[in-house]
Order: structure tokens, then sequence, then C-alpha cells
């Protein structure tokens, strides 16, 4: 039986299904304009010692994102999983990992954020199960031709006895895509060989995720951040691609075997109807690796409502580049009818401080296979650019999404031993990639003691002693800390905040991107090195180590810098 999510009054209610629509209700800042705030749970807090961080320690930090001013906070996974791909291999959609915790204390932690008005958004992980589920299980023992193995992708291998797979292709992390079992058929993996692929043609798939969606919204979860948005739907019609054909990229949009087909989006068509069963509706953002003009569809109204935008990370921090990816990104959340999304870190990316302190053009795989130190990075001027590219961001029309840690401006841990290594990406790349460990290294809350107030015991990652410089105890009651700028940044956006559009500044020195948003506020970030005059208006933000009364004196804009100004009467 489903929880009633009318116990708490922060969650909407869903409607009977004999009841009318009521009239629509305001859509709260969670659509649109929010800032979200993304938790890897392993890596946030540890309540029990056991190195791992659990519900219950997330919920005793919940004063510091209400602090902080988000608006949501997206919880990363904390399914049931053996960890193969730090929890996105999923045992179990609608469960919690009991090293994590419990349902009973998920919904503590929903009504505790709830309470200080942050929306909740959850993983869902549609592409592939983990190889433990029981569906998974189930067909492994069933056979071929099973029923049970039609949930999943299942070919007959090639030769006589099925001893070759499929096709030659790559899996995401390395090595073969396909997997065999023994009896001549062979599983689709597009990550790792522990997370096989679900078969969406199967309605059984499709009827269990609406569950899914329907259980934890029915919990209170506000909004879903969708994985591998793009690959759920596949044809394997014969004969299937090579991996030279599939890498030549130049197959027509929409017809690629298993990336961006135009099936997927009776999918969403259907999860917007179960989002639209609630009031107000649940919100989801989709992450769809696809070329920008295909980006429009999964961020419909009628489809998922919001995608990400990575175009920024993937940029120098460059004037040029920033413009532009800027107007492109904009123009194609005016084409889908919805707001766009800014991000810079996650999960999965190399720290935006540790990239912008490193030359423009460095392969970052392989400075992280050299440890960190060739190049050198330049700390200083990494947390100086990865500041001001933040306060651009919060000053953009959209949502913009932040990455647990990145309000400290924690660097990218790239010294990590291989015998610490979790990330698939290191065995099955066979050590030429490092993988994704570096961003995911446990927080530090406090410059002293057990693993930096991450928990009482040796944490699941080690922290460098150089992360004590960055703890949040250390940053507290500090003016100018990189925490007191996300702060005060969080908070004057909510108090500007206004309809979204921009009106571009051309007449602005080389090095400068500045715009102005509808209420008389302006946004000028200056990429250059020398200073250069700012517009007229009040300074109320710098993303320079400024404090309140210096922000008063300011007549020109340091470089790598980003200030917000208003006119008087704003």
């Amino acid at each position: 039986m489903r929880r009633a999510a009318a116990r708490d009054p922060h969650v909407p209610r869903r409607r009977g299904p004999d009841e009318r629509p009521r009239p629509r209700r305001r859509r709260s800042r969670l659509g649109r304009q929010a800032v979200v705030y993304q938790v890897y749970p392993r890596s946030f807090a540890d309540s029990d010692g056991d190195g791992l961080g659990d519900l219950p320690g997330i919920t005793s930090r919940v004063p510091h994102l209400a602090a902080l001013g988000v608006d949501a906070v997206w919880l990363s996974p904390f399914y049931p999983s053996a960890l193969a791909d730090g929890g996105y291999d999923v045992d179990d959609h609608r469960d919690v990992d009991p090293r994590i915790g419990t349902l009973a204390q998920f919904d503590d932690l929903v009504a505790a954020l709830h309470a200080h008005g942050i929306r909740v958004v959850v993983d869902i992980v549609p592409n592939h199960s983990s190889d433990r589920h029981r569906w998974f299980r189930e067909a492994l023992a069933a056979g071929p031709g099973s029923p049970e193995r039609a949930r999943y992708v299942f070919r007959r291998g090639l030769g006589a006895d099925g001893e070759r797979p499929p096709s030659d292709w790559r899996a995401v992390f390395g090595g073969p895509a396909w997997e065999p079992v023994g009896d001549g058929d062979w599983y689709l993996h597009l990550f790792a060989p522990e997370q096989p692929d679900w078969n969406w043609d199967h309605p059984e798939v499709r009827e269990d995720f609406l569950t899914t969606l329907r259980f934890w919204s029915d919990r209170g979860v506000d909004g879903f951040r969708i994985d591998v948005a793009h690959a759920l739907t596949k044809d394997l019609s014969e004969p299937l691609p090579t991996q030279a054909e599939l890498d030549a990229g130049t197959l027509v949009d929409g017809r690629h075997p298993y990336e961006d087909r135009d099936a997927v989006h009776e999918v969403y068509r259907a999860w917007r109807a179960v989002f639209e069963e609630y009031d107000p509706p649940r919100t989801a953002v989709a992450e769809a690796w696809v070329p920008a003009h295909r980006r429009a569809r999964y961020a419909s109204p009628e489809g998922l409502g919001q995608a990400f935008n990575f175009d920024l990370l993937m940029d120098d921090p460059d004037a040029g580049q920033f413009r532009r990816t800027v107007e492109e990104n904009l123009a194609l959340a005016r084409e889908s009818g919805t707001s766009s999304t800014w991000v810079l870190s996650n999960h999965d990316v190399v720290r935006h401080a540790t990239r912008y302190a490193l030359p423009a053009g460095t392969d970052l795989q392989a400075w992280l296979l050299r440890g960190g130190t060739d190049p050198a990075p330049d700390v200083e001027r990494g947390l100086r650019l990865a500041r001001a590219a933040t306060a651009l961001v919060l000053a953009l029309p959209g949502s913009t999404y932040l990455y647990q840690g990145e309000e400290l401006g924690l660097p990218e841990v790239a010294d990590l031993d291989a015998a610490d290594l979790q990330d698939p990406t290191w065995v099955r790349s066979q050590g030429t990639e490092k993988g994704r460990d570096g961003c995911r290294v446990p927080l530090p809350w406090s410059a002293s003691g057990p693993a930096l107030g991450f928990g009482d015991g040796s944490p699941h990652l080690p922290q460098p002693a150089w992360f004590a410089d960055y703890a949040v105890e250390r940053q507290e009651g500090e003016a100018t800390s990189t925490l007191a700028l996300y702060r005060r940044a969080i908070a004057l956006r909510a108090r500007l905040q206004s309809p979204e559009t921009l009106e571009w500044a051309d007449d602005v020195p080389a090095g400068v991107v500045q715009f102005r948003r509808p209420g008389g506020w302006t946004s000028v970030t200056n990429l250059g090195t020398s200073p250069v005059p700012l517009p007229a208006g009040r300074v109320v933000l710098s993303s320079g180590p400024q404090t309140e009364d210096q922000l008063a004196l300011l007549t020109e804009l340091p470089g790598e810098t980003t200030a917000w100004l208003v006119t008087p009467s704003t």
C-alpha cells in the first residue's frame, strides 16, 4: 500500500482516479529557475563510522544546505547496490541500500529538507539494472528464449554454438559491450558487465518504472534526474552496425541502434502523464548526451521538462566560448518551451576549480594518470576562475546545478593510489583511464579529527591532508571564503530573480562577458587578467576577496572576477 503524500504539508498531493484536475497552481522554483545541489550520498556525511556516507548523515547536515540557500537537493543513487559503478548498478529501484539507511530514514530526510523549504530530487536509473536484480537473476536461471530473458537485451551469439559476441560494440567503461552467460546467449551492457540493459520494448519494464516513479512521488519526492536518458530504447535489427560504423557518426538522427532514438520520447510521454497526476506536477531533468539540436525534445513540456546543458562544463574559461554557449542554450530553451540548465561540476567530471587551474587543452585523463603533477595546476588561479564562473552562471536565467563541495572550492584529488580506485573505468580501460573517483572523495567538514568530520571511521576514499584547508569549519565566519560567496550569491539571486531573459552588452573590453537581467541588475565577468571599468550601478557581489565594505569602493573589476551590480531603484 502506498504511503499517502498528504502526511507532509510540503508534499504535493496525487489526485484520485475520478478526481477532476484542479486549476494549476504556480509551479515552484524547482521547475524553472532553481538552485539544485547534488549530493553524492556515499561521500557526503557518515553517521555510523563505517566509512560510507548515509541518509542520517545527510539529515544531520541539512542546516548546512539550508544556510547555503538552495532550492532543491538532488540525491545520487542510494539504492541497494554492489557498487560496481558507484551505486548506478541498482538491485532494487524501490528500496534503500542498508549500508546507507532505511526507507524510514529516507522519509526523515525528506521531511527535514521540506521543513526548510528544500525540494527533493532523486536519481532514476532506467537504462539498466544491476546483475543482482531479481528479474536478472530469474533471466539467467530461465535460459534462452524464456519470457524472463525478454525483459533484458539478450541475443544469441555468433558461431555454431554462440561462442562469439553478436557485435564488436565497446562499452562506455571499456571492454566489450556484450557478456556471455554460458549457454550461447549474450546480454548487452552499455556500461559495466554488472549493469545489464533493460529491454524497453517490454511492457512489464515500462510499467515497473511507472510504479517506481509513483513509489517515490508518494513518499514526497518532488522531481527526478533521469540517468542516461538518451539510451533506453534500442533497435537491434540485423545486420548490427560495427563499432567503426558507430564511431564514424554518420547515422541519421534518431537511427542509432541504442542512442537518442525517437521512440524514447514515447517512454517520457508516459512518464509525464504520471508527473501530472500530482498537484503540483513532479519535475524531471534528463541527462541526455545528444547533439544540441536534439536536446529540446527531452526538455519539452510533453516530455521530461528539462535537460542538462553540459556545454559550459566542457568550455575553457574564455569569454567568447562562454557567451556563445549561453546564447545557443537560451535559444534552445525558448525552442523547447522550458528553462535552461547550467552545470560546471558533477560526480562524473574533474572539478572545475581544477580544470581552470590547468592550461587550456590539457588532456585530463592523461593528467590524472600522471598524478595531477604534470602540468602543475595553478591552484589559486583555478579557484579564482571557478568563483568567477559560478557567479556568472548563478546570474543566468534558468536552473543552476551545484555539486557537493564546490561551495568550498574543492579541487580534484588527482593522486589517488591505484589500490584505492573504485571507478570501473580504471579496470575496464586496463589502466588507461583513471576514472571519476577524484571528484567523489568525502567532504571535509572539520579541519581536524577523524575523516575531517565526515565520520568516525576511515572514509571509503582517502582524503588528502590539504582537504583540511577547505573544511566547512574553517570557512564559516570568513567573509571572503568560497562558502560565504556561494551563500551570498544564492541569497542575492533569489532576491533579484526576474523573467528568463537577458540583454547582452556588446561594447565591452576583450575578455568580458556582460549582460543585464530584467529588474535592473547586471552581471559582469572579466576573464582577462587586467582590470576593466565597471558600468554604472551599486556593486552587490564580487567573486573576488572583497568584503561588503570594500564592494562600495569598487570602480574597476579585477581580472578573473565577476561582479553583480544593481541600479538605485532595484
